[in-house]
Order: structure tokens, then C-alpha cells, then sequence
């Protein structure tokens, strides 16, 4: 906490060292990023600007990684309408994924040109901080396969740094489906070691064990039967579903994997009317909190209505 105050603190004055100092200092002999994103949680996508002494250019690649171990990735070099030598590039990233290992903390990136057979590499400044994205979607905050997160940082010297934090460990739905019986939650544990995991779904005063089963390699499956779920009064009851994996806290099962800037109206899933118990029905409405988490609100129905 103390780091991140202080690190505000100073902000203001590292970004006049930057554009008084530094980029001055190394404009000429860096290539400057004109853009620089993760879109999908899991690829880098970057264009860089190349320094005038750079050109003529045949061939780029980008070089990531830590001390000997670089990961090489080709650039497309164009000129633009301006005259300006560009290289773009996209970087899928996480081996899971099967793109580069990125290990945990900062990874600095640099750009190599080559024309005939001289080469050089230059380090890649990012002067301004990613933008921020309005509309239906927005940039995946982490990826959907690890739940890794990547972002764009920079050195005190305005060299670009890729950060790779730790999953968010959480359970992430898979799948909801509503029988006619029972309700089946597909979820899948993201940062979590399973152990011997059990779940439950919990309402005011009410708590029901689901039977949970491990239906492919990393995805379980709860089930609840809906009789257990109706009503004890007129009045709507809301059912969370938790996971327990041994660890202290359950986890409370959530979608939170998605690039979706409304997540509550683009994933809103339809209520449903069924006959849990002989004579009597009940709604049954999935839905998914403003925090991201999966409730169910079920209320009685009445059969002349």
C-alpha cells in the first residue's frame, strides 16, 4: 500500500524526467510505440515507430525475455503516408496458450533491424500510457485460458516493460443449464489447486450441498435439485453458488473472464417457469451480479395466475 501511494506521489515527477530528460536523451537512438495492447487477455499487440537512423529497413523482429533467454518474434516493417518506418507486431503469450512463457514480474522489449547484413536492436519507448477503451467491449484484463494478467509498464528511463501478474484465483462458469429437475453449473478453477473440492449453493438462511463431479480435465460439474430451491415464504430467495477447495474462504462461482463492458445485459440468461414439486411451481431466474458472481432468484408462481 505504502509503495502505491508513494509510487502516485512521484508520478507527476517522473513524467517530466521523462519528457525532459530521458526522450530527448533517447529518441534518436530508440524506436517509440505508438501503440501497445493485450485485446484478448493473452496477445500483445504492438506498432512501434522506427528512429530515423534505422532506415532503409529489410527485416524486424521483437525481442522478449529476460538475460540469454529471448523469444523472437517477426514485425512487419511498411512506411506510412507520412514517410515514418513502422513495425507492427502480434505476440500470443502464456505457454498454456502455446505462445511465449512469459515469467512473472517485468520483462523488457526490444526491437532488432537488419538490412543486408548489418543489424542493430533498439529499445521500445512508451511515452504514453494505453488508452482507455469505451463501448460494448473492452480489452481483456486477463487471460481466458490462465486468468494471467499482462500489462503495459515502463522503466524510469521510458524503456516499455511487459508485466505478467498471478492469476486471480476464483471458479469461473463454464456453463448453466436449467432441467426440468435440477440446475447443472459447468465451472472451471482458475489460480486454485482443486484438492478435494465440494459445492454448495446458499441463500438467506438456507444451504444446500450440490454433487460435484469432474466431467473433462479441469472442469466440474454441480448439480442441485430444484425442489431443494423452492421458496420457504412468498418472498424471492437468491441462491449464490460457492466452491470449497480446502482453503479457508470458499470462492464464490462467477464469470468474470470477458472483455464485455456490461457483462449484466450482454450475458443475461432467460427465466424459466418449472415444476419442481407436485402442484407447485416456481421461476426460476440465472443472472449474474454487478461483481460478476452467478445467483439464482426463485420465487413462487402461482398456477392461476
Amino acid at each position: 500500500m505504502r509503495r502505491a501511494v508513494l509510487r502516485r506521489a512521484l508520478a507527476p515527477l517522473r513524467g517530466r524526467l521523462l519528457r525532459g530528460v530521458f526522450l530527448p536523451l533517447r529518441g534518436k537512438r530508440s524506436a517509440r510505440l505508438l501503440y501497445a495492447a493485450v485485446l484478448d487477455g493473452q496477445t500483445m499487440n504492438l506498432q512501434a515507430e522506427l528512429p530515423a537512423s534505422a532506415q532503409p529497413v529489410e527485416d524486424a523482429v521483437l525481442l522478449l525475455g529476460r538475460g540469454r533467454t529471448l523469444h523472437e518474434y517477426p514485425a512487419r516493417v511498411h512506411r506510412d503516408r507520412s514517410g515514418r518506418f513502422l513495425a507492427d507486431t502480434a505476440v500470443l503469450l502464456g505457454a498454456e496458450a502455446g505462445g511465449v512463457p512469459v515469467p512473472t514480474g517485468a520483462t523488457r522489449l526490444r526491437l532488432r533491424v537488419s538490412s543486408g547484413r548489418a543489424r542493430r536492436s533498439y529499445p521500445l519507448l512508451l511515452v504514453e500510457s494505453p488508452h482507455t477503451y469505451q463501448g460494448t467491449t473492452r480489452p481483456m484484463t486477463a487471460s481466458p485460458i490462465s486468468g494471467d494478467r499482462y500489462r503495459f509498464g515502463r522503466s524510469l528511463t521510458g524503456s516499455a516493460l511487459l508485466r505478467r501478474l498471478p492469476a486471480v484465483p476464483g471458479v469461473e462458469v463454464v456453463d448453466v443449464h436449467i432441467q426440468h429437475a435440477r440446475i447443472d453449473v459447468s465451472v472451471r478453477l482458475v489460480g486454485l489447486e482443486a484438492g478435494e473440492p465440494w459445492c454448495e449453493f446458499v441463500a438467506s438462511g438456507r444451504r444446500i450441498p450440490a454433487g460435484l463431479a469432474e466431467t473433462e480435465p479441469g472442469v466440474w460439474r454441480a448439480e442441485v435439485p430444484l425442489a431443494e430451491m423452492y421458496p420457504v415464504s412468498d418472498r424471492r430467495e437468491h441462491w449464490d453458488v460457492l466452491l470449497h477447495t480446502g482453503e479457508r474462504r470458499p470462492h464464490r462461482v462467477a464469470r468474470l473472464l470477458h472483455d464485455l463492458s456490461d457483462p449484466q445485459r450482454v450475458l443475461a440468461m432467460r427465466q424459466v417457469v418449472v415444476a419442481p414439486q407436485k402442484d407447485r411451481l416456481m421461476s426460476v431466474e440465472p443472472r449474474y451480479t454487478p461483481a460478476g458472481n452467478l445467483r439464482f432468484t426463485c420465487r413462487r408462481v402461482d398456477e392461476t395466475a
